[in-house]
């Protein structure tokens, strides 16, 4: 007897594949919260991020 909660289904789940490739996506008011300038660190290196003037993100290192 075939399940009828998910025989049928136009639902479709994504599959491993697509979730590796999708990058994890943060919202800048998250990072920045009330400050126009952070800092990343990556690889024992200090990167600092702003936003300008006119809205737009600068990554210097």
């Amino acid at each position: 007897m075939p399940d009828h909660h998910t025989a049928g289904s136009p639902v479709a789940t994504p599959s491993s594949s697509d979730q590796e490739r999708a990058p994890k996506r943060y919202q800048s008011k998250d990072l920045f919260r009330l400050n126009r300038e952070i800092e990343i660190e990556h690889q024992g290196r200090i990167y600092r991020m702003r936003v300008t003037q006119l809205n737009k993100l600068i990554l210097t290192a």
